[in-house]
């Protein structure tokens, strides 16, 4: 009997905001053990991603999770840092997988073939489940940043520009954690 082709979802979370790392997931879905409701992650409130999260870490053939750290993105480039971040997430998986379906529309260089698949958060399940882990893994360390920087607000935000967050740059100059490469960062910092 042939076996089955394994096909790992990747998606990232993370590469908009002006701090934290951008995080990336694989996951290789088993069709015994379907995961119902899966969605693109930011289509879904907080408590069911999270309940989605848990499940799919349950019943997933395999997952796995990749980051870039602020130095890595200053150094790289966001692009450069969120490929590679997808890279360590598909190299991390415990079953290689036979083909990668990645969100948007480009591919890191893998080891197995790989497509890009615009909107496939959205659209394809194990993508999806991707999504999910991505973006709660990565809402999970934005929380633990919020309590060692509790004047930048990124447990609300998660590090993204909004106003209140361009005000707390402004109001005390970056972190550690905020990334000089972008923009607002750097213009922040040189008021400090």
């Amino acid at each position: 009997m042939k076996r089955a082709i394994l096909v790992c979802g990747v998606d990232e979370a993370g590469r908009g905001p002006l701090a934290g790392p951008v995080v990336a997931a694989a996951v290789i879905l088993d069709p015994r053990r379907r995961v119902a409701g899966l969605a693109d992650s930011k289509a879904l409130p907080p408590q069911r991603r999270e309940a989605l999260a848990a499940l799919i870490r349950e019943r997933a053939l395999a997952w796995a999770i990749g980051s870039c750290d602020v130095a890595e993105i200053d150094a790289l480039n966001i692009l450069q840092a969120t490929m590679l971040a997808m890279r360590r997430a598909v190299a991390g998986l415990a079953v290689a997988p036979d083909e990668a379906l990645v969100d948007g529309n480009r591919c890191p260089d893998l080891r197995c073939p790989a497509r890009a698949i615009v909107r496939g958060d959205r659209d394809v399940p194990a993508i999806s489940a991707a999504s999910i882990l991505a973006k709660t893994t990565r809402d999970a360390l934005l929380v633990a940043l919020d309590r060692a920087y509790p004047q930048y607000g990124f447990a609300r935000h998660k590090g993204y520009g909004t106003p209140a967050h361009l005000a707390a740059l402004a109001r005390h100059g970056p972190c550690p954690e905020h990334r000089r490469s972008f923009a607002p960062v750097a213009q922040a910092e040189l008021q400090f």
